[in-house]
C-alpha cells in the first residue's frame, strides 16, 4: 500500500456520509459535490502532515461546509474565511463535531442522498449513473467506460439527471416511517440495477464493467449498516455476493460464456459464498420473506450443491413458485420452467412457457430455453427455428456463439435429444 492509499480509502468510505450531510446543508447536488471535493483536496494536504482525524466524515463535513460557505462569500464579495491553516487544523474542534453529528442523522442523510439519485422521474440509466457519480465518487470517464458511451454523452446524462432533480424540487426533510420504507425499496432496486449492469455483460466488456458489481456490493453493505435488521437488505446483499462469487468461472479461456451447470465450481469464491449463505440464513429467521431473499435462497441452493447433479431442483422450483406470487413476471415463470424441466420433464416445462410467447417473443433466453425443451423432446426442426430466433435476438456475440456451438456439437454427435438445456441458467 502506498503512502497515501490509506487517505484514498478513508475518503471513499466517508464519501456517502459527507456528501449526504453537505447536500442537506446546501440543498444542491453540485454545491455538495464541489464542497466535498474541496474538503478532499485539503485532506490530501493536511492528513499526511497531521495524521488522520478521529472521524474522517466529521472532518470532511466541517471543512466542506466551510469551503462551500467560503465560495458563497467570495461570490458575494463578503469577508473571507480565516486562513487555510486555521480551517484545516481541527484538533480542538473535532471531538465536538463528532458529538454533534448523530448517527441517526447520518442514516437519514445517506438515505436522502441515495433516494435523490433514484428519483422516480429519472430513467434507470440516469439513476445508476448519478448514484455512481455522487454516492460512489466514480469519475465520469469510469462510468462512461462501464456503459460503453463517450465521456461527453455520460456527462450530459448526469447533468440532465441533476437538472431533473432540481426541477422536481426534491424535499430534504427527514423521511417518516412510510416514506422511509418506500425510499428504501427504491434504493435497493437501484443497487440491484447497478449490479446487473456489471454482471450481464460480454467478456469483452467484463473488465470495464466488473467494478460495477463490486460497487453495488459496497452500496448494499452500506444499506445493511443503515438498516441492520431489515431482512430484504440482508437478502439483497446475499444475492449479490452469491452471484459475484461465480465471476471467476463465468468465462472460459477463449472468452466464451460458461453456463452455471458447466462452471468449474472449484473456482467459485468460497469466502463470498460463506458470507452470502450466512446472510440468507439470518434473513430467513426474521420470517418476513421478500423477493430479494427468495432470489438469494435460489442462489444459495446452487452454491450449496457440490455438483450440478446435486442441485436441489425441486427446492428451486418451489422458490420460483413463491417468487411468482410475490413478484409476478413472465421471466420468473421462464426460470421456474427450467427447474420444472429438471424435476418433471421438458413437456411440462414447454407447456408452461408457450403462453409467454406474446410477452417474451423478443427475449433471447425465452427462445433459447424453448429450443432446449423442444430438442429434448425430439422436435428437432422446431428447436432449430427457436434457436435461430435466439441467435437473432442475442445481446452479445458470446450469446450467439454459445447457441451456435451447442447446435454444432449436437449435430456433430448425431443426437436428436439433449439432456442439458441450451440455456438452463444464465452464467
Amino acid at each position: 500500500m502506498g503512502e497515501t492509499d490509506w487517505i484514498s480509502a478513508a475518503l471513499k468510505a466517508a464519501r456517502p456520509q459527507a456528501v449526504a450531510a453537505l447536500l442537506r446543508y446546501f440543498r444542491d447536488l453540485d454545491a455538495a459535490e464541489e464542497a466535498f471535493q474541496e474538503a478532499c483536496l485539503r485532506a490530501l494536504k493536511s492528513w499526511p502532515k497531521n495524521g488522520p482525524p478521529r472521524d474522517a466524515a466529521a472532518w470532511l463535513i466541517m471543512v466542506g461546509k466551510n469551503a462551500g460557505i467560503d465560495g458563497v462569500r467570495k461570490q458575494a464579495r463578503e469577508q473571507p474565511l480565516p486562513p487555510e491553516e486555521l480551517i484545516s487544523d481541527l484538533a480542538d474542534a473535532e471531538q465536538g463535531a463528532v458529538d454533534r453529528i448523530d448517527e441517526a442523522d447520518y442514516r437519514d442523510d445517506i438515505l436522502r442522498l441515495l433516494f435523490a439519485c433514484c428519483h422516480p422521474r429519472l430513467p434507470a440509466t440516469q439513476q445508476i449513473a448519478l448514484a455512481l457519480r455522487i454516492v460512489s465518487g466514480l469519475s465520469v470517464a469510469q462510468i462512461a467506460r462501464a456503459f460503453l458511451v463517450s465521456e461527453t454523452a455520460m456527462e450530459q446524462r448526469i447533468t440532465r439527471a441533476k437538472a431533473r432533480i432540481a426541477a422536481a424540487q426534491v424535499p430534504f426533510e427527514t423521511p417518516g416511517a412510510i416514506e422511509r420504507s418506500e425510499r428504501l425499496a427504491a434504493v435497493a432496486s437501484m443497487v440491484y440495477l447497478v449490479f446487473n449492469e456489471g454482471y450481464t455483460v460480454d467478456v469483452a466488456e467484463h473488465g470495464a464493467r466488473a467494478p460495477l458489481c463490486e460497487e453495488a456490493i459496497r452500496l448494499a453493505r452500506l444499506l445493511l449498516r443503515l438498516f441492520p435488521s431489515e431482512p430484504e437488505i440482508m437478502g439483497l446483499l446475499a444475492l449479490l455476493l452469491l452471484q459475484h462469487a461465480r465471476a471467476p468461472a463465468r468465462f472460459d479461456a477463449d472468452g466464451a460464456a460458461v453456463l452455471l451447470e458447466e462452471q468449474d465450481r472449484t473456482r467459485w469464491n468460497p469466502i463470498l459464498i460463506a458470507e452470502g449463505l450466512a446472510l440468507i440464513d439470518k434473513a430467513v429467521r426474521h420470517r418476513r420473506p421478500g423477493p430479494y431473499q427468495t432470489q438469494a435462497a435460489i442462489a444459495a441452493l446452487h452454491a450449496r450443491a457440490a455438483s450440478p447433479q446435486a442441485t436441489d431442483w425441486a427446492g428451486i422450483e418451489q422458490l420460483y413458485g413463491a417468487l411468482e406470487v410475490m413478484q409476478p413476471s413472465p421471466v420468473v415463470t421462464l426460470n421456474r420452467a427450467v427447474a420444472v424441466s429438471k424435476v418433471r420433464g421438458p413437456a411440462e416445462a414447454l407447456a408452461m412457457i408457450e403462453p409467454l410467447d406474446a410477452r417474451l417473443g423478443g427475449y433471447f433466453y425465452f427462445h433459447g430455453a424453448r429450443g432446449a425443451f423442444l430438442l429434448e423432446l425430439g422436435r428437432t426442426e422446431e428447436a432449430r427455428v427457436a434457436f435461430d430466433h435466439a441467435i437473432a435476438l442475442a445481446n452479445t456475440p458470446a450469446e450467439a456463439a454459445h447457441i451456435r456451438n451447442r447446435i454444432d456439437q449436437l449435430i456433430g454427435d448425431g443426437r436428436s435429444k439433449c439432456r442439458r438445456p441450451i440455456l438452463s441458467q444464465q452464467a
